[in-house]
């Protein structure tokens, strides 16, 4: 699950990375407003984190132009000013949530997660495909009711398959979902990824089927 982070904080926005990516993100960050607009435009994102005092372009600006296109991006804002005004002003730009500073890791991941969880198409919040189970809330997956150990890489690929379930999903658009900007992505590395998960998913009753030309489908098989 890829997640774009805008805060003008490096030290901050460092240490935001740091902690999501451990949680199994794939992070892009910007810096300002125009920079994080830019990247809304090329990647596709399950969520925003937004500091509101961006230079350039400030969030609340950022935050009404992404509406007024039609994007329904899940937004966090992250922000110091707790004031009822202020928190007001984000929700009715568009905001689906709202932290202020400072503020426990904890916390923002399972704001994350609920924020998600209420974009998705998928009205629950567990699917189950075969003896394959996929919990939302704890974002883990089960084999025959045992945890599946994945790798951070491993899972966002698991994870992008089983939310698109019944769909193909392309090499590329796997690797976009996977990687951000600063990753240094091999072009093979998906391949790498889905050969590792099916090794590991033998013992199910889920495949990875590949449709050539087309992409991954995740299946059950009797």
């Amino acid at each position: 699950m890829r997640l774009l982070v805008v805060e003008d904080n490096k030290d901050l926005a460092a240490w935001l990375g740091k902690a999501l990516r451990q949680a199994q993100y794939a992070i892009d960050i910007a810096h300002d407003g125009e920079d994080a607009e830019h990247m809304l435009k090329v990647a596709e994102y399950a969520a925003m984190i937004l500091d509101l005092a961006l230079p350039k372009l400030d969030g609340l600006t950022l935050l009404k132009r992404l509406r007024q296109s039609g994007n329904k991006l899940p937004v966090i804002i992250l922000t110091a000013n707790a004031s009822l005004d202020g928190r007001v002003a984000g929700l009715d730009s568009g905001a689906d949530d709202y932290l202020a500073k400072p503020f426990e890791i904890a916390e923002l991941e399972a704001r994350i997660r609920a924020v998600v969880r209420r974009g998705q198409d998928r009205a629950s919040s567990e699917i189950t495909v075969g003896n394959l189970r996929f919990s939302g809330g704890t974002r883990q997956f089960f084999v025959a009711g045992e945890p599946l150990q994945l790798t951070p890489r491993e899972y966002a690929v698991l994870e992008q398959l089983v939310m698109k379930l019944g769909n193909t999903i392309s090499k590329a658009a796997l690797s976009e979902s996977v990687f951000g900007f600063d990753d240094e992505a091999d072009p093979s590395a998906i391949e790498i990824y889905v050969h590792r998960l099916r090794k590991k998913l033998e013992s199910s009753s889920v495949q990875i089927a590949t449709l050539r030309g087309l992409g991954y489908l995740l299946r059950h098989v009797q």
